[in-house]
């Protein structure tokens, strides 16, 4: 845990120089693992959850804090994604400072997924060629 307390503070030193960049970094090094940006797979789509969490938050601060709450300790009571904890069960707590979080979900409510963008996962790479000799 005073490793992950050191990492974060790394991180939120490192926003002060380039604030663009840490929800980028947060996001890309943790969400992805489960969350494909235009694929469901083991969890939601980013384009998925960011379509219904603009549709219910429209204005970025609400947006910001309702799901930076979630994350932060996730619960089927609370979740405007009922169908997709069914398919894939409940989010598991992961331990994120709210700082952390808030930089994460603003970079979520910024950032168009469905659109191709410097620095993202192709999770949608062209079929193999077949290269042998016909």
């Amino acid at each position: 845990m005073l490793k992950n307390r050191y990492i974060l503070s790394s991180l939120l030193a490192f926003s002060s120089l380039n604030a663009d960049s840490l929800g980028s970094l947060l996001f890309h090094g943790n969400c992805t693992t489960c969350h494909y940006e235009t694929k469901t797979v083991s969890a939601p789509s980013m384009v998925n959850i960011r379509k219904h969490y603009k549709t219910a938050f429209s204005k970025k601060d609400d947006f910001v804090k309702y799901m930076s709450k979630w994350v932060a300790n996730p619960n089927p009571e609370t979740s405007i994604m009922l169908q997709s904890i069914e398919k894939h069960g409940i989010m598991p707590h992961l331990g994120f400072e709210e700082e952390a979080l808030k930089e994460i979900v603003e970079y979520i409510y910024d950032t168009d997924f469905a659109k191709s963008q410097k620095g993202h996962i192709n999770q949608n790479p062209s079929p193999k060629r077949n290269l042998s000799n016909h």
